[in-house]
């Protein structure tokens, strides 16, 4: 406990952490002050039938991240996923496009047009986001009238404007938060909004429990799982795969250079939390039978809206496992990996350069990717196991899936810029013995 204290007094000692941590705490703040002002023209006392609609499903899901500002037809409804949406379109296209490919390699330059155009692109996503959640809007609050009678003939115009201007300044405080504060901002926001849910969803299962002779022990079980799929998490997030490299003597004046063997590190799980996000859009296709007069569609449309569904985990793996594959094979060159360690005299022992390396780095990319697509599928299928068993709906979505990974993953990066600000200044790190390894990686959902 002693060296507990000692290094958060380091910690605050350091000005320019301790102004990084003051900035991004105010800008959170504000966030989630905004993420309570309701819509303007919108009664917030007859809103209790539009938030119970909007807690399963994609729309959930949404609502998660949010915040529960989605929910709250808040300012800040539509939050952070505009952009994220644009920002994965645009490094698909980094990947897939010749001229985008280009751009990247140009250096900062490149980054500034690339997350101009990303801008850009979350402008029109955001008004066709808004333009939806308006109508759907209006439909589900007919009957309540929630919608002020003044505000009828131009709520629509109003709304999208309002809901376009909140994403946008959700976006400049994410960069914000990541240019002078702590942390990436667009992961950090995504983090409180689902935090922020925690406190509530937690009370309701201790509630559950606890009004149940008996009930009591479970709960303390369940926290004890939850802790331990946690855990388990890291190790996903955090497991590598060293490939031992070499690198020649050379000899330059009267200094040698190179000899040393070093590492090259593959991590288990190279796609991050993407197939998830993926597959979850993917699994939201089918809820649109619903709205269908069709007995089939709707009977599917229930299935699919069900993350208990046996059939619904079935397919949701599924299509993780493959989205992981694909989404690796798409940021992962081991070409380029192989040509960049023979420029370097560096080299993999018993393996020939060129071909044979790359073959090598591909064939051990390829044994690690499929344990690691499996853990992430069942991770993300865990929430359904968890409400099967008996969870409440919204403690269950902690058991894992996206809301899991994007916590653990963001409070590892964030931690390990916290700890190399303190070893750079000679303070002892967060940990007596090891390091906290971030993700090394740019972040899996701010691309």
């Amino acid at each position: 406990m002693k060296k507990f204290i000692q290094t958060f007094k380091n910690i605050w000692g350091i000005e320019e952490l301790r102004s990084k941590i003051l900035f991004t705490l105010l800008l959170i703040m504000i966030y989630r002050v905004g993420t309570h002002v309701t819509l303007p023209g919108i009664d917030p006392n007859k809103l209790e039938q539009f938030g119970k609609a909007a807690t399963g499903g994609m729309l959930g899901l949404i609502d998660t991240f949010a915040g529960g500002a989605f929910s709250q037809a808040s300012i800040f409804a539509l939050g952070i996923m505009p952009y994220i949406s644009a920002s994965i379109f645009m490094q698909l296209m980094t990947v897939l496009v010749p001229t985008f490919q280009k751009m990247q390699k140009e250096g900062d330059s490149g980054r500034k047009k690339i997350n101009q155009y990303t801008r850009y692109l979350t402008i029109g996503v955001t008004l066709v986001q808004a333009s939806a959640y308006v109508k759907y809007l209006t439909e589900m609050t007919r009957q309540s009238g929630a919608i002020m009678e003044g505000f009828t003939g131009y709520f629509w115009l109003s709304t999208v404007i309002v809901l376009t201007a909140g994403t946008l300044f959700v976006m400049w405080m994410g960069e914000r938060i990541t240019d002078k504060g702590l942390g990436n901002g667009t992961s950090l926001i995504i983090m409180i909004g689902i935090l922020a849910r925690l406190p509530q969803s937690f009370m309701q299962e201790l509630t559950a429990k606890s009004v149940r002779s008996g009930q009591i022990l479970i709960f303390i079980i369940e926290i004890a799982v939850l802790i331990f799929i946690i855990l388990g998490c890291v190790l996903l997030i955090q497991g590598t795969r060293k490939i031992p490299v070499n690198y020649a003597k050379q000899i330059v004046g009267n200094r040698q250079f190179g000899g040393a063997r070093q590492f090259l590190p593959i991590k288990v799980n190279s796609a991050g939390v993407m197939p998830i996000i993926f597959a979850q859009a993917i699994m939201f296709l089918p809820t649109l039978f619903s709205y269908t007069n069709s007995d089939t569609a709707k009977g599917i449309g229930r299935i699919f809206s069900d993350h208990a569904n046996g059939w619904y985990m079935l397919v949701y793996a599924a299509v993780v496992i493959g989205f992981t594959f694909l989404y690796t094979a798409l940021i992962f060159n081991p070409k380029q990996i192989a040509d960049n360690l023979k420029q370097n005299n560096g080299f993999i022992p018993g393996v020939k350069p060129g071909q044979p390396t790359t073959d090598y780095i591909g064939s051990i990319m390829d044994k690690i990717t499929l344990p690691g697509a499996f853990l992430l599928a069942f991770v993300g299928i865990l929430p359904g196991f968890a409400k099967l068993l008996g969870v409440t709906q919204g403690f269950s979505t902690f058991f894992g899936g996206t809301s899991l990974l994007i916590m653990v993953g963001v409070v590892l990066d964030t931690l390990q810029q916290i700890e190399t600000q303190l070893l750079m200044r000679q303070y002892d790190g967060l940990m007596k013995s090891g390091r906290i390894q971030g993700r090394q990686t740019a972040n899996q959902i701010q691309m």
